[in-house]
């Protein structure tokens, strides 16, 4: 770390994180109270608190200061299957009550829906145990502004080339919450997160090329330092200068690490439980089919100490677990919640808010290793745009990155089009390397496909 890291104090001293949460815990209580009072068969109640600052500085000027403290409950009721929700930010009990009747109301007037209510009471989580997410940093403003103006100085002064900033920004927060039901489940959980990133300018005119460079961690010693990221962000701009044009046509085309995992968002989307029973999914009843190489794996690991989306429950207070997506390339399951589940007459798998950290199996070395593998084609290192059918699979997106020719990066290039279909593309996917970015709670890996339609600027 840094010396600027290095001297901000330490929060546990008034960390009063555990009676705030007591707090919480009681408002669930009485809610879930006043919705039995009102006749509700089933009702589900979340509560949160969250605290942040966020700075942003540009060319050595603080442009923001934001600190931020909200807290909220929503609510859910069942009157049969006949649901109603509502929301307040108001935790006085006169607001509560009004929001529970408020509910109440709107479950009275909407139609019963056969799929409606609580996850089974028998799923929900007994082993509640703890993932090491809660690291809260007492920084202050004066010490954040410092974090940023250091990392976006430090990538400014690294070369005479950078000539301009979009500027930097550091950002650090807490958040608190309690999900509790009918069924008599209480939940728990508290996360920190912080972030510090910076966007630099290279060149000049119409040569100008943006890039940049972030870190974040659930405790502040994850982080990169700010120089190192500054200089990262630098680096990264003055590889972009002086783009190139490339080959058109059917090319190999290998995604860095920060690309890769939007190609398994795509998959996550298709093998979705609502996208599954309305029946607009290019992955349409794949369960038990070959969609990826033999060799290919995903697997579901929510009880990572420390990580991204490590929890002992989902958004329903259904247990987690450690499960496969897909095994030896077949389709597994499905990423369901339970009223998704009901609607295919399935069970949840506990994804209800989505999935809590996946790996991807490698089955390659690093990038290094990957770019002699494919020997010639395009890296694609920024995507851009929205191109992607989730019904068909046909995908086509803006892209940048590098050119490479006997194993090794040429030149830069942009605007550029990637085109295929996401059928083919896994199908197509020839390795996965083995060195991920920690960013996200989707640990894979850069992905090698053997072709797709690449069409120049």
């Amino acid at each position: 770390m840094n010396q600027v890291l290095s001297h901000a104090s330490a929060a546990g001293a008034t960390d009063d994180s555990r009676v705030r949460l007591d707090r919480l815990q009681a408002i669930a209580g009485q809610v879930l109270a006043l919705c039995r009072a009102r006749g509700a068969d089933q009702a589900e109640v979340a509560c949160s608190e969250e605290r942040g600052l966020n700075i942003g500085v540009r060319l050595g000027e603080v442009e923001t200061v934001e600190a931020t403290r909200d807290r909220g409950v929503s609510l859910t009721v069942y009157f049969a299957q006949r649901k109603g929700s509502a929301s307040t930010a108001d935790l006085r009990e006169e607001s509560l009550v009004a929001t529970v009747e408020q509910a109440c109301a709107i479950a009275r007037f909407t139609e019963a829906d056969p799929a409606a209510g609580l996850a089974d009471a028998a799923l929900m989580a007994r082993d509640l145990r703890d993932f090491d997410s809660w690291h809260p940093w007492a920084v202050d403003a004066d010490e954040a502004v410092a974090l940023a103006l250091a990392c976006e100085q430090a990538g400014r002064d690294s070369d005479p080339r950078i000539d301009n900033s979009d500027g930097a920004s550091f950002g650090s927060g807490q958040s608190l919450s309690v999900y509790a039901n009918s069924h008599g489940f209480v939940g728990a959980g508290r996360d920190t997160h912080h972030s510090l990133g910076c966007a630099l300018i290279a060149g000049k005119g119409e040569a100008m090329q943006r890039d940049g460079w972030y870190t974040l961690g659930l405790a502040r010693e994850d982080m990169e330092a700010a120089d190192a990221v500054g200089r990262k962000a630098a680096a990264r701009a003055l590889s972009r200068l002086g783009p190139r044009p490339m080959p058109t046509g059917a090319l190999p085309v290998l995604f860095s690490m920060e690309t890769s995992r939007s190609l398994v968002g795509h998959l996550l989307g298709a093998v979705s439980g609502g996208s599954q029973y309305r029946r607009a999914s290019f992955l349409l009843d794949g369960a038990g089919e070959r969609i990826l190489p033999e060799w290919f794996s995903i697997r579901e690991r929510p009880f990572l100490p420390r990580g991204l989306r490590s929890a002992a429950f989902d958004d329903e207070g259904v247990a987690t677990r450690e499960s496969s997506l897909v095994e030896d390339g077949v389709l597994q399951r499905y990423v369901l919640g339970s009223y998704s589940a009901r609607k295919l007459g399935l069970q949840t798998t506990a994804n209800a808010g989505g999935v809590h950290n996946l790996e991807i199996g490698a089955n390659a070395g690093d990038l290094a290793s990957m770019l002699r593998t494919m020997g010639r084609g395009l890296l694609v290192t920024e995507l851009m745009g929205q191109g992607v059918n989730g019904v068909t699979g046909d995908y086509s997106r803006g892209a940048a990155g590098f050119w490479v020719e006997h194993g090794e990066i040429q030149y830069p290039v942009d605007g550029l089009t990637i085109a295929g279909n996401l059928k083919t593309m896994y199908q197509g996917i020839q390795a996965v390397g083995g060195e991920w970015d920690p960013r996200s709670h989707i640990r894979v890996g850069p992905i090698l496909l053997d072709r797709m339609t690449v069409a120049g600027g």
